[in-house]
């Protein structure tokens, strides 16, 4: 049986260290961050399956995307915090535009960057206090119509 888990449980429960053989990965993070997957529905319900980076620490969420010059389609990085707050990212040393999707505790969008500027300091900040941050390769959320009425989920089977 499929079911739906929080993404604070794909943190804790589904995090590995390195991705599995079979998925792509992104050879600068390989072994610097946890690795786990997850689900977005988009506004239409649709689910669209991400394999994700977990930055969880301050140093992890730091670093992010830095030096990364590609990307994986079906592969984002996944920043989850302690505690909801505003959130400010930047794409300092970042080299590929990112879509930016900020969620709150319980996986609900609460809003979306698309198409970010690489090597830029200004900050990019979250319209209300988040949880959860989702980079993806700029375009992305517009391609798969992910939006404000979209979650993130961890798909588990049962």
């Amino acid at each position: 049986m499929r079911g739906l888990v929080a993404v604070l449980a794909l943190a804790l429960s589904a995090c590995s260290p390195q991705p599995p053989a079979e998925t792509g990965s992104v050879p600068e993070l390989d072994g610097a961050f946890g690795f786990g997957s997850l689900e977005v529905i988009n506004d239409q319900g649709e689910a669209h399956h991400f394999d994700v980076y977990l930055a969880t620490t301050p140093e992890q969420q730091r670093r992010g995307l830095m030096f990364v010059r590609q990307m994986p389609e079906d592969t984002g990085m996944l920043f989850i915090y302690e505690g909801g707050d505003y959130r400010s990212m930047w794409m300092k040393n970042t080299y590929i535009p990112l879509d930016m999707v900020f969620a709150r505790a319980d996986g609900s969008v609460s809003s979306i960057i698309t198409n970010t500027v690489p090597q830029t300091l200004k900050s990019q900040v979250s319209v209300e206090p988040v949880t959860y941050v989702l980079e993806l390769n700029g375009g992305t959320t517009r391609r798969l119509g992910i939006g404000t009425r979209s979650r993130l989920v961890l798909d588990v089977d049962e």
